[in-house]
């Protein structure tokens, strides 16, 4: 199947959370929940699986001379797509929404899953996510509810993963952004401290705070090649301090995606090997990357028409700055884990 490129790079850079460009794919997703819930042992509810061709097997065109080799699998939690003002008052995603699923795969699950499909089988449910409002909003009964609701259906995506599909095989676990709160607590619940946690090559929580003292042996990966370690960060643009701050008590935890260390040192976007911006072009040199007050922080990225982006927050570029990066490190903690365990 010919893979999925969109022409205009403000509509992929931004994810374009309010454009209709989605609406032509809606037809891809005609099934319906008959109890309003997710029932994993179907492919329709899973954004990313191994079974069937999704936008996470895209290659950017530069890459695709890479021997791939999928040792591993990858759980990976998608962030907030439900974004709409009109849905504001509705807390949850209905599973079966057909535009919702469209943004959701032709956004992030191509261009942030997919950085995981040369090591990884990739796995992403879909989920009733909460609305981008329950970030927001000072009713924090419903807020609650809402992240709940969401948590309780990836939780049961884990377990059929773990049941049906893992076989013992090493695994990542990945999110960004709500997503990477969701994984943040599955980490906490199913892999710290368990036998999981043998088999954990790797997580990357990404776009999310990982606060220094919420986990009580889960390290931060302080190495490009350690294993059994979390990466986080969060990006923004040097000099910018954003408001939230002030309210966190505890310094998140966050590592270099350039250097893959936890050091403040400034890193040079030279080692930045590759942003994607538009899908099949890889744009070098964009961003670099310095850690200060749990934060990352980047000068202005540079590639085509980025004097547009006017924003200080990277947030929806937290993974894109640094595609080719990540992407070489998935494979040297894979290989890494790999070899360790053959010792």
């Amino acid at each position: 199947m010919k893979k999925t490129l969109f022409p205009s790079f403000l509509l992929i850079f931004l994810l374009s959370a309010c454009s209709d460009k989605y609406l032509a794919f809606q037809s891809r997703y005609p099934f319906k929940s008959p109890d309003g819930g997710p029932d994993y042992s179907r492919l329709d509810y899973w954004a990313a699986h191994p079974w069937k061709w999704d936008p996470s097997d895209s290659v950017p065109a530069p890459l695709r001379k890479e021997q791939r080799d999928t040792l591993v699998d990858v759980f990976f939690l998608h962030p907030t797509t439900f974004t709409k003002k009109k849905n504001a008052d509705q807390p949850n995603a209905a599973i079966d929404d057909s535009y919702i699923n469209a943004k959701t795969d032709y956004s992030t699950i191509l261009f942030q899953a997919s950085v995981f499909n040369n090591q990884c089988r990739v796995f992403s449910p879909r989920y009733r996510q909460a609305h981008i409002r329950n970030f927001y909003t000072t009713d924090t009964l419903k807020s609650k509810a809402a992240f709940e609701l969401a948590y309780a259906d990836i939780k049961n995506a884990f377990e059929y993963y773990l049941q049906h599909f893992n076989q013992d095989r090493p695994f990542i676990i990945a999110g960004h952004s709500q997503g990477a709160l969701m994984a943040e607590r599955l980490l906490k619940e199913y892999v710290e401290g368990k036998p999981l946690a043998s088999r954990l090559v790797a997580a990357y929580i990404i776009g999310w705070p990982v606060p220094g003292n919420y986990f009580s042996s889960l390290q931060i990966c302080s190495e490009p090649g350690q294993t059994g370690c979390l990466c986080s960060w969060r990006t923004y643009r040097k000099g910018y301090s954003p408001p939230y701050l002030k309210n966190e008590t505890v310094t998140a935890l966050v590592t270099n995606p350039l250097s893959w260390t936890t050091g403040g040192e400034w890193v040079n976007r030279k080692l930045n090997k590759g942003a994607i911006v538009r899908f099949n072009k890889l744009y070098r040199h964009s961003a670099d990357a310095q850690i200060l007050n749990g934060l990352l922080y980047t000068r202005k990225p540079k590639f085509p028409w980025s004097f547009l982006y006017r924003s200080r927050n990277y947030h929806v570029g937290d993974i894109n700055l640094y595609y080719l990066n990540i992407r070489e490190n998935i494979k040297e903690r894979v290989s890494g884990f790999i070899r360790n365990q053959t010792r």
